[in-house]
């Protein structure tokens, strides 16, 4: 079994001085920007961006025309939509017009009748008020 021994100061500051030279070392062991390796990482780099940025274009490019293209689906639909609703209003305006003719001539035809029946009432009242005032025999000689 291991024993666990703590680090003293000493041992501590001697890492952390070569952890920090290093790092030192690192950065200065890197290649300097005129380097070719690191020319030729930029340009890529570059590259990549620039193709982003044409397949973002494009991207925005189709969705503005699906946009166009949806739009103009919507008002053609809401367009056709309203015409059916005008025709559909048009066509109930009718079918009422038509209903209140109907309902005027069967009113016209009751009223003809009713007429009709008065005039055909009053004809037998008129019969017999006529036949009630033909004076009796007696009365004629007198």
């Amino acid at each position: 079994m291991a024993i666990y021994r703590e680090k003293d100061v000493f041992e501590r500051r001697n890492a952390a001085n070569d952890a920090k030279k290093a790092l030192l070392e690192k950065y200065k062991a890197r290649p300097a920007a005129d380097d070719p390796a690191v020319v030729a990482r930029q340009a890529e780099r570059k590259a990549i961006l620039e193709a982003r940025a044409i397949r973002e274009a494009e991207k925005e490019k189709l969705r503005q025309e699906r946009l166009a293209r949806e739009a103009g689906e919507k008002a053609e639909r809401e367009a056709k939509a309203e015409a059916e609703r005008l025709a559909a209003e048009e066509a109930a305006q009718a079918d009422a017009k038509a209903r209140e003719a109907e309902e005027g001539d069967r009113i016209a035809r009751l009223l003809a009748d009713e007429a009709e029946r008065k005039a055909k009432r009053d004809a037998r009242y008129a019969a017999r008020k006529a036949r009630g005032k033909r004076m009796p025999p007696s009365a004629n000689y007198g």
